[in-house]
């Protein structure tokens, strides 16, 4: 109802010619199902052959003739769909061991075709001779076509099915019997290996969103995987060309018209690192709505609208244009956590069946064993698996931790080629993030060796990472001490802070914050100038992203009192922290700032209160976070206050008694005679 005939039949025209043209004759192009998706192509011919006969017709076309075409359309609709995802690159793979469903869904197209065939009038059909045997042909063929998969489809399943058995056993397949499947699916390459993983984790991805975690969707997707990791580490010798260019960092810009304000979260006011939308249409970032929802807030924090459902969307778009904002200022991007991308779930063993977990063991021994006795290209390549499947999940660094891969990554850190170096730091990086694997990284003696790189590392990406090791280190306090007796480690963090760019810069920030919770070191970054260095910086940033990392890491070296004299020996540094505390826009910045102003009061006594005292619009300052700010920022605050109340109470100067009026003598007579 309501559908034009001319723009319906050159619509489908156009749709059942784009089907048509497919190769379906090309094995490379259709390496599944091959002879279903001839016998589609081909009807697909014969059906555009029929519509362009009848196409003159269209501005005579009855009601029950539209009705007939619309589900033709549908049809070819779903055709379309289905032969692409059989000829899509990545996805191969996954059609293979889909193709009975696959066949089963093309059937219905089929079937779908000839019943509409069949429904359209005979006047259509019969418009013509050549038509009418062209619509009989359509017919006739598509209720009679048979779609299975092929013998070699069926013959490739029982071969992955019969590995993963291999796998389960702990045992390497035949390399014969692999490459067999990967030629089926013409998956000849190591960056074709990397593509059909590249779909399957977007798959996983996607049953993640939904909430499917723990579907047998989820376990044979893994499986997959892991079958197409060992297929990529041990039959491939060589990483290929096509892979460095697809990876090969490009510039990233974000558009102009966009608004930094319009990136950050409406109710933390700072930039939205997982984005999602809400019922009403307003998008937060999800920790921030997530508290809201669980404090019993019923309502959107902006509109007060009364959110419907407590649902929550991933917003992509402006996903992507963070993204994009973060890479077009050099900001690193923080690398999503399974629960964001893929789920929590994803990163233990309990979604990788045993056929999976046999399979990533193997493919990570293979690698390990590559560490001690490869080549240069060969170390080049092992490397890069490593740094990849570490960053891949938590399955993987364990994995890694257990083949003892730390020492002889650690021994790699010496290797003058600077990709091996690059690699070997980066998949340190990433198992420093395994509890296991900082562990592993302390008992090899590897803290000198990733100290030294911070300085003499061939890249400066591979000093960055070196740096964000230390600081995954420095959460535990022992490893900080441990890292503070190294002469070089602290004054060499405080070097990039000064002279580093911006990603170096924040990740030695964050390091040396860590290092700051053992006591010990609290001394030594006084001495290497870090809050020289520090006060350089928030007076060229007052109240950007740096001045708030420079506000907390002040706040952190004034915990003990030789950091407090140290900030407070800074000449103007305590009036640009009331400034910062003001003009600040970020409210984790100004905790830390109104912290850092009561530990100087503590320590520095009342001199240091009645300074603060002195300081214009800084009891404004403190009287809105008192209204406004956390609970933590809130008492933080009224501590402020209180100490400055104090002080001016007990400073002020006491006022002599006033004497009562003495009267005279003349009147004390009039008086005593008044009452006489």
């Amino acid at each position: 109802e309501g559908i034009a005939p001319e723009p319906l039949l050159a619509s489908l025209v156009s749709l059942t010619a784009d089907v048509a043209s497919r190769r379906a004759g090309d094995a490379s192009a259709f390496p599944v199902l091959r002879r279903g998706t001839r016998q589609a192509v081909r009807l697909a011919g014969l059906l555009l052959a029929f519509l362009e006969e009848i196409q003159d017709a269209a501005a005579t076309l009855s009601h029950s003739a539209v009705v007939g075409l619309t589900e033709l359309h549908v049809a070819m609709q779903k055709m379309r769909f289905l032969l692409t995802d059989c000829a899509r690159r990545g996805a191969r793979l996954w059609v293979l061991v889909n193709a009975e469903l696959i066949a089963s869904e093309l059937r219905l197209c089929l079937g779908s075709v000839a019943a509409a065939m069949d429904v359209l009038p005979t006047c259509i059909v019969g418009a013509s001779v050549e038509s009418g045997e062209l619509g009989r042909l359509v017919s006739d063929q598509a209720w009679r076509a048979m779609v299975r998969p092929d013998a070699g489809d069926k013959l490739a399943v029982r071969s992955v099915r019969s590995i993963m058995d291999t796998f389960k056993r702990g045992v390497a397949p035949e390399a014969d019997d692999v490459m067999r499947v990967l030629r089926r699916i013409r998956v000849e390459s190591w960056f074709q290996c990397s593509e059909e993983i590249a779909f399957l984790d977007g798959e996983l991805s996607a049953r993640f969103d939904a909430g499917d975690e723990n579907s047998t969707e989820v376990v044979l997707i893994n499986s997959l995987m892991a079958f197409l990791v060992y297929c990529r580490v041990v039959l491939f010798d060589h990483i290929d060309s096509k892979q460095s260019d697809a990876t090969a960092v490009r510039p990233a810009t974000c558009p102009e018209w966009i608004r930094p304000e319009a990136l950050q979260c409406p109710i933390t006011l700072e930039l939205m690192s997982d984005p999602v939308t809400v019922s009403t249409g307003q998008t937060y970032d999800r920790a921030s709505i997530t508290r809201w929802m669980k404090a019993g807030c019923r309502t959107g924090p902006v509109t007060g609208e009364k959110l419907r459902t407590v649902d929550l969307v991933p917003n992509a778009s402006l996903c992507g244009i963070i993204e994009r904002m973060l890479l077009s200022n050099g900001v690193s991007l923080p690398e999503t956590s399974s629960k964001q991308r893929h789920g929590d779930a994803d990163s233990s063993a309990a979604t990788f069946s045993p056929a999976a977990a046999g399979a990533a063991r193997l493919a990570v021994s293979y690698i390990v064993a590559q560490f001690a006795t490869g080549s240069t290209e060969e170390r080049r390549k092992a490397t890069c698996e490593a740094r990849k499947l570490s960053k891949h999940s938590m399955f993987y660094r364990a994995l890694f931790v257990e083949a003892n891969a730390v020492p002889w990554l650690l021994c790699l850190l010496s290797c003058m080629d600077a990709s091996v170096q690059d690699n070997a730091v980066a998949s340190l990086l990433n198992l420093s993030k395994h509890p296991g694997g900082r562990t592993a990284l302390v008992e090899a003696g590897g803290i000198g060796l990733v100290v030294d790189i911070v300085n003499v590392g061939a890249k400066a990406e591979t000093q960055q990472n070196a740096v964000a090791i230390l600081f995954y280190l420095s959460s535990n306090a022992e490893y900080a001490e441990e890292i503070g007796r190294f002469p070089e480690a602290i004054p060499t963090l405080v070097r990039l802070i000064k002279e580093g760019a911006h990603r170096g810069r924040k990740n030695a920030m964050v390091s040396l914050y860590g290092l700051l919770q053992s006591p010990s070191n609290h001394a030594k970054a006084v001495a290497a100038g870090a809050v020289v260095v520090l006060a350089g910086l928030l007076s060229s940033d007052r109240d950007g992203d740096v001045a708030c990392d420079t506000v907390s890491l002040l706040a952190r070296i004034a915990e003990q009192p030789a950091g407090s004299q140290a900030v407070l020996a800074r000449a103007g540094l305590v009036a640009r922290l009331v400034e910062f505390l003001a003009a600040s826009s970020s409210r984790s910045g100004k905790d830390h700032c109104v912290g850092l102003l009561v530990m100087l009061c503590r320590h520095g006594g009342e001199k240091v209160v009645a300074l603060l005292g002195r300081m214009p619009g800084l009891m404004g300052s403190l009287h809105s976070l008192v209204a406004d700010g956390s609970p933590a920022t809130c008492k933080k605050a009224r501590s402020l206050i209180s100490m400055i109340h104090r002080h001016y109470e007990l400073t002020r100067p006491s006022s002599p008694p006033v004497p009562l009026p003495v009267p005279t003598p003349d009147a004390g007579d009039r008086y005593v005679r008044l009452v006489l």
